[in-house]
């Protein structure tokens, strides 16, 4: 039986010869195929027979079968698009296909996939799809708060609604106001009989030159409309060290009208801010007071939270005779339009508007699974969970990175080694048939 075994052998060796062929053609072909996994082939023996006397066994015949590299990552690359993501380590994104449309809505097959693909780019109706036609799942972030929404990923959908206009209700603040101001009048205080008054436009010029800007800074109604506030401080004879602040409350107020409005809080009083001979800020306490009842040319603001912080306000010599502002900025903002979405290291699918401001809509989880190798591969270089793979895990060790691409983990250069390899034992094996033969007509010819 030797000479028929060996044609077995032969016979299995060109069977498991075809199939790393097959699976070396298959890598080659998917050489630039975005996160493509290679697949490797194992060959193992198959025992002839099962004599009782070791030396009578044979080599036997073999057998080739696949060998998964889903853990072996792919070289990632810098690609410039802001809705590209690789993953850096392990897991996976977890996406769906879309089976239909229903009223113009995409249905989706309901089943997960699991791709390291993160070509995504969003299509007509707002939803990440990557080069395979998969489409990506995450969590959605509350707005409010900024965190995670439910357990279970759903498909993320980006819509163009405009971001409403968001009313200033804050003004945060941070300035040193010089122990002796220069003022345009040369006096350090402002005017006796202006004095915890608001200004009228007759009074203008002397209350200008008696004060110091405070700064400028644009705030919002609850309309979006955008309107200017310019603020003053004067330093007044209340106390020895007290300063008030004025803003511009009609820049068209002529004769008698009140056109610098002298800040109050909400009850209304006056708030006097006062400084000990350190410069420090002792009244108000605290770190921030409400002015009440903001206006500023028709445009009703309403009360504004004035926080200069601790320590933000304060009241040291200064040669120049001016406020130094080192900090102004407000909480509101016009209404946005959607300008572009971006993918932060932190996995989470950012939205940017016209107005300036960044929300965040979607975290995107990466998953693993106990047994990568026993995942069952689909076409458009996904992985579906099988019995052997386990479930899919969330909370995978991976990182995001965004504006770039997972290329395939094949190396060229190897598998042309493994193809001249996989050809020379392809020839040998047909040659061991090419010999049998032989062998089986010698061994017929003896008989005649």
């Amino acid at each position: 039986m030797g000479i028929f075994g060996a044609l077995n052998s032969a016979v299995s060796g060109l069977r498991a010869q075809s199939k790393a062929l097959e699976n070396i053609a298959g890598n080659i072909a998917n050489s630039q195929t975005t996160a493509f996994k290679r697949v490797d082939t194992s060959f193992a023996d198959l025992v002839g027979n099962s004599a009782a006397n070791v030396r009578s066994q044979t080599s036997g015949s073999v057998l080739a079968s696949s060998r998964a590299t889903n853990t072996v990552q792919g070289a990632v690359e810098a690609s410039g698009t802001a809705t590209h993501m690789a993953i850096n380590g392990d897991g996976y994104f977890v996406v769906q296909e879309k089976t239909s449309e229903v009223d113009g809505n995409a249905v989706f097959a309901g089943q997960d996939i699991y791709s390291r693909r993160g070509d995504f780019s969003l299509d007509k109706q707002g939803y990440f799809v990557n080069g395979s036609g998969h489409f990506l799942k995450g969590f959605s972030i509350d707005p409010s708060t900024g965190n995670v929404q439910g357990s279970v990923p759903e498909v993320i959908q980006i819509n163009n609604d405009f971001l409403p206009a968001e009313a200033t209700t804050e003004v945060s603040y941070r300035a040193n106001l010089p122990s002796s101001p220069l003022t345009a009048s040369g006096s350090a205080t402002l005017d006796v009989g202006l004095i915890g008054s608001d200004i009228a436009e007759t009074d203008e010029t002397t209350f200008l030159e008696s004060t110091i800007s405070a700064g400028a800074i644009t705030v919002y109604d609850a309309n979006g409309s955008p309107t200017n506030v310019q603020m003053r401080w004067a330093k007044v004879g209340t106390g020895p060290d007290t300063w008030n602040l004025y803003y511009l409350s009609d820049s068209t107020a002529t004769g008698a009208a009140t056109k610098w409005t002298l800040a109050q809080d909400t009850v209304p009083a006056t708030i006097d801010f006062e400084f000990d001979a350190a410069g420090n800020l002792t009244t108000p306490a605290g770190a921030s007071v409400d002015i009440g009842g903001v206006s500023v040319d028709g445009t009703t603001i309403g009360d504004l939270a004035f926080n200069y912080g601790t320590g933000g306000l304060t009241q040291f010599d200064d040669p120049n005779g001016i406020a130094q502002v080192t900090y102004l900025q407000q909480n509101g903002s016009a209404p946005g339009e959607l300008v572009d979405i971006a993918v932060t290291e932190a996995g989470r699918v950012v939205a940017n508007y016209t107005n300036g401001k960044t929300v965040e809509i979607a975290e995107i989880p990466l998953v693993y699974f106990n047994a990568d190798a026993q995942l069952k591969r689909v076409d458009g270089g996904g992985f579906q969970a099988t019995a052997e793979s386990g479930v899919a895990i969330i909370g995978a060790n991976g990182a995001i990175i965004g504006e770039a691409l997972e290329a395939s983990n094949t190396d060229i250069a190897d598998e042309f080694s493994k193809l001249i390899v996989t050809q020379q034992a392809y020839s040998a094996n047909t040659r061991i048939i090419t010999t049998s033969d032989e062998m089986l007509k010698e061994a017929l010819s003896m008989v005649r």
